[in-house]
């Protein structure tokens, strides 16, 4: 689909092995400018496109006050809500298997060892849309490509597995 040039993970005052040595695993780190002049590695009409094919796994979260509809891919583009319908995201995972330039991004991650890393997920929101306060039981980079957000941290209740 998209192929971008590779870009570079700049660390500022960060190498690698200081970030798996005093951050990963023990605190959140946030890193402005990670990937200068990034740009979304498919247009919103190809995320869309990718979220209706058989082999791509896709979820679909719509909000409604307090209550919220969790609902799985393929999505045609006329089961996906209009842009403009606010309270709404889709989440698209794997993208690295089908889109080289999502490949290339998560190889710079390739320090942390592979039973840690998985895939390249992208999502899109409309205004509004989001995923709820939730607790991740997995390690999370988040590069937010285009838009706002509001991104929040909060201490891990229990991590005990």
């Amino acid at each position: 689909m998209t192929k971008m040039s590779t870009a570079t993970l700049h660390w500022g005052a960060f190498t690698e092995a200081r970030f798996l040595r005093e951050i990963w695993q023990r605190k959140p780190l946030l890193l402005r400018q990670a990937f200068p002049g990034f740009k979304p590695l498919l247009s919103r009409a190809q995320l869309f496109a990718l979220a209706g094919q058989d082999d791509v796994e896709s979820r679909l979260l719509q909000r409604a006050g307090r209550r919220w509809q969790l609902d799985h891919g393929p999505f045609s583009r006329k089961q996906l809500p209009p842009v403009e319908q606010r309270n709404w995201t889709l989440l698209v995972q794997g993208v690295n298997l089908h889109v080289d330039a999502a490949g290339d991004l998560l190889r710079q991650f390739r320090f942390i060892p592979d039973a840690r890393l998985d895939d390249l997920m992208i999502s899109w929101a409309s205004e509004g849309g989001g995923v709820g306060p939730h607790q991740d039981a997995y390690d999370v980079f988040l590069l937010q490509a285009a838009g706002r957000r509001r991104w929040r941290i909060g201490p891990v209740e229990d991590a005990t597995l």
